[in-house]
């Protein structure tokens, strides 16, 4: 299977005609400065805190964007060339031809940051966490391994999986960059140790994190990677966005791995002039309006559809492309990927027709037959961008059918108490993931039984059925008729609906070679492969 995507753009000139950049391939946007050199220290910025340690706990980049340079996993995407698969601590892999049994074989002498040898059974430890976490522990990637039948381990360089059924994107599970490998005798004494540790087998040993200001990592001389890494270390340092613009403009830091918005970008490269790189991507990442399904009236799915069918989707990509990193219309599949609806297709859903009477007018008629013409409630939202750009907009869209919401804005720690608990009405939701792979994404709107990262907290059994269907369907075509009415069904309910995909505009200080562009900014964030030019 091959996934498609907008290649990344790049530049390293201060032209503010930035629509001429090139188009490229990933392979070109790792473009350097002659041949890697050894030394110095990364500094980039990243705007949340963690709310954990554990990479198989959460889903945000404030974890993955600190902790990916700590830890290995048994496979990963091939460095600029995604969706390409290469092995990680797996040095090579074959699968059974009935596709339920695959055998890896790792790389010797791979070491833990402790002088631990890492084997077969840490791997094992760490894929029976996470499709069985014990008591007290989290683990969001859970619904990924549902087929796993056994983890096995007859020797210290071989592990062995067995599966229940086939699974179309068993693959990208195992590349996923969630799926650190934890020491199996540290999870023996604490099943929880990860959430307030940090010990794996990356390419940088962690040093310390001091909350609100920065985080810090030092190479791993015994990384299994022969001459890598190149950095003496890296400095992750907490702040806002506004702050890292000024951080990154003055060259207080080198980079930032998540996206600017376009007036961000071109005040960056203004600032830096040939010092700046720019790559550009879509970005699988959108942002989402989700509904607490347990509290009425958004337990009544005309009231669901109305809000939905408010919103004037295609405008505002036009308008608010230009201001936030908010971009194109889309389904629950990036846009433009192999497995996404056309936008004909699109308009068919419940909130993407282009006739905003019509459709305004329908929603006020949803909203008087659900006896909720005068809806009043509380819109949760994030503090950060574009979260706040996407909760205004969804206020005023909504206001034009009568409806008012007030606009609560909440740091990252008490927006994922409120999901965790329950305790929102609505929300400015958001969801990404590391493969365009359907099984990966479409997990978001199963029944809240099914995946914990389902925070609607509603049942739909059809739902469930579909996406169980679609996850061992392996023809593609077969494959994309399941998606396609995986989708419908869900516009129908409108448990919680896409507002706008994002993209991913990402600028850095050119002294920063060796990393790889993607649709995605949760693969190739370790760091091994980067290096500073002077």
């Amino acid at each position: 299977m091959t996934n498609a995507f907008d290649g990344p753009r790049i530049s390293r000139r201060a032209a503010l005609a930035l629509p001429a950049l090139a188009l490229a391939c990933p392979g070109l946007a790792r473009a350097q400065d002659g041949e890697p050199r050894r030394g110095g220290i990364l500094t980039y910025a990243v705007a949340a805190e963690p709310p954990t340690y554990d990479l198989h706990a959460t889903s945000t980049f404030a974890v993955m964007h600190r902790l990916a340079p700590h830890y290995s996993t048994l496979l990963r995407y091939a460095p600029g060339n995604y969706p390409k698969i290469v092995g990680d601590v797996a040095e090579s892999w074959t699968a059974a031809d009935d596709k339920l049994t695959f055998t890896f074989k790792l790389h010797p002498e791979i070491r833990f940051h402790d002088g631990t040898p890492l084997t077969s059974e840490d791997v094992k430890a760490t894929y029976d966490r996470l499709r069985a976490p014990p008591e007290g522990v989290v683990s969001n990637r859970l619904p990924s391994f549902q087929q796993i039948a056994a983890v096995e381990a007859p020797d210290p360089r071989t592990v062995v999986i067995r599966m229940k059924a086939v699974d179309a994107s068993i693959m990208d599970t195992f590349a996923s960059p969630w799926n650190a490998i934890y020491s199996a005798a540290r999870l023996a004494k604490d099943p929880n140790f990860p959430a307030r540790n940090v010990m794996g087998s990356g390419p940088f040993k962690f040093v310390e994190h001091v909350a609100g200001s920065h985080w810090v990592g030092e190479r791993f001389d015994g990384y299994f990677r022969e001459g890598k890494p190149y950095l003496d270390g890296f400095r992750a340092i907490t702040m806002s966005p506004a702050a890292m613009v000024n951080a990154l403009s003055g060259r207080q830091i080198l980079a930032e791995f998540r996206g600017f918005t376009p007036n961000e970008r071109d005040r960056i490269v203004r600032a830096l002039g040939e010092d700046a790189r720019v790559q550009e991507s879509s970005w699988m990442l959108h942002m989402i309006l989700t509904f607490n399904c347990q509290k009425k009236p958004f337990d009544d799915p005309r009231v669901r559809r109305a809000l939905s069918l408010a919103l004037d989707r295609w405008g505002g990509s036009q308008s608010l492309s230009r201001i936030s990193q908010l971009g194109q219309v889309g389904g629950l599949v990036r846009p433009g990927s192999d497995w996404s609806a056309t936008p004909a297709e699109m308009e068919k859903w419940p909130g993407y027709g282009r006739d905003m009477e019509a459709n305004r007018t329908e929603a006020k008629r949803l909203l008087k037959e659900a006896g909720a013409e005068n809806l009043t409630f509380t819109l949760l939202d994030r503090n950060i961008q574009p979260y706040v750009t996407a909760g205004i907009f969804l206020i005023d869209q909504w206001r034009q059918i009568g409806v008012r919401a007030e606009h609560q804005q909440a740091e990252l720690s008490s927006w994922y108490a409120a999901q965790g608990s329950g305790n929102f009405d609505a929300l400015v939701d958001s969801f990404t993931q590391f493969s365009d792979d359907p099984t990966n994404v479409l997990i978001k709107y199963v029944s809240y039984d099914k995946a914990e990262v389902a925070v609607a907290r509603a049942t739909d059994r059809e739902l469930d059925r579909l996406f169980d269907e679609q996850a061992k369907t392996v023809d593609e075509g077969a494959r994309k008729k399941l998606v396609r009415q995986f989708e419908a069904r869900l516009f129908e309910q409108s448990y919680a609906v896409p507002i706008l995909w994002w993209q991913r505009i990402v600028v850095m200080n050119r002294r920063v070679n060796g990393w790889s562009m993607s649709p995605t900014h949760m693969i190739y964030q370790d760091l091994g492969d980067i290096w500073l030019s002077a």
